[in-house]
């Protein structure tokens, strides 16, 4: 049976307004990728990245243009050289890789030469709001073993410690989304140390975040490249300047890319995060891959969801199950 591609756009309601320093969002809207062939079908999902100019449309419409390689039968190393990094090329490349699995029998993860296939801890995301509501919103989570602030220029050592009374044993990310300035994360930096804060993820712009170079002594806290980072062409500008860096696939491109960057980053000398965009279980689960071989992990994006695939992502104090085999993989 030749390969049919169907691809839609699709909407998920998150289970409230998600704020971080570029905005606030009502709901995750992504791509989903479908490919049949030989009564198997390969899924995909992508968010895309927002502030790269991407939306579901602009996704949709590079998909289609190239549609008969797709479906002709192109593999995913083929999809390297017809498609670009972002979203579309993430939701093709995931189909690509679930559709081998379903055909041949063999799961992703085995396919990706990973050494394990466990279940996830993930930080989830506290968006920025009122201070005592950032204290309440840890108490819920307090059990939670990873979390991740979400904050702005205005207050974030009032936030962090709101999160940390609330929660005084969870690990915690303080995420500002390029907020900062340089001095101003050097003069927090004290605080945020006594506060236990474990890592700080795109501070400063990019751009002026060369800034940081030669600070790593005084902020003694890694500082993870965020919004630095999109493909591997992109690490060498990073040295000196991070200790981490935040692999996302709908960034990068997909799995198969990601797992290039994760291995060029290492050899680099960069410590390995997996992060996601707002989407649904099928967007995370080849992130879930990519985990296995990373020190931080935040793939929350279906948990901050009221809704989601059937047979999805299970979390369970920030413990993700394995993707159902019927779903991803």
């Amino acid at each position: 049976m030749a390969r049919q591609l169907q691809v839609r756009p699709h909407a998920w309601k998150l289970k409230e307004p998600f704020a971080i320093a570029r905005g606030v969002r009502s709901e995750a809207r992504v791509v989903i990728v479908e490919l049949h062939e030989d009564g198997a079908v390969g899924l995909g999902e992508a968010g895309g990245v927002a502030y790269h100019g991407e939306t579901p449309e602009t996704m949709l419409a590079q998909i289609e243009k190239v549609r008969p390689a797709i479906e002709q039968g192109c593999d995913r190393h083929d999809l390297l050289q017809l498609l670009p990094a972002g979203g579309a090329r993430h939701a093709v490349d995931a189909a690509l890789w679930d559709l081998e699995a379903k055909r041949t029998g063999v799961p992703v993860w085995k396919r990706a030469g990973a050494s394990r296939w466990e279940p996830v801890e993930s930080s989830v995301s506290i968006g920025i709001r009122d201070i005592d509501a950032y204290e309440t919103a840890a108490r819920e989570r307090e059990d939670f073993p990873w979390l991740k602030i979400k904050v702005g220029h205005g207050s974030p050592l009032e936030a962090v410690a709101a999160v940390r009374r609330g929660a005084p044993r969870a690990r915690l990310i303080v995420d500002a989304n390029q907020s900062w300035s340089v001095d101003e994360l050097l003069a927090w930096a004290p605080q945020l140390q006594s506060l236990h804060v474990d890592l700080i993820e795109q501070p400063v712009a990019v751009g002026p975040d060369q800034g940081l170079a030669g600070h790593a002594d005084a902020i003694r806290i890694p500082i993870c490249a965020d919004e630095s980072l999109s493909t591997q062409a992109d690490l060498p500008g990073l040295v000196g300047r991070y200790q981490f860096i935040n692999i996302k696939l709908d960034k990068v491109g997909g799995l198969t890319a990601g797992l290039e960057l994760a291995t060029a980053a290492r050899a680099a000398g960069f410590r390995l995060m997996v992060g996601c965009m707002l989407g649904g279980s099928v967007s995370v689960a080849p992130g879930m891959v990519l985990a296995q071989q990373c020190e931080v992990s935040d793939l929350d994006g279906p948990w901050l969801q009221a809704e989601d695939w059937p047979q999805g992502v299970a979390y369970r104090q920030g413990r993700m199950s394995l993707p159902a085999p019927g779903l991803w993989g």
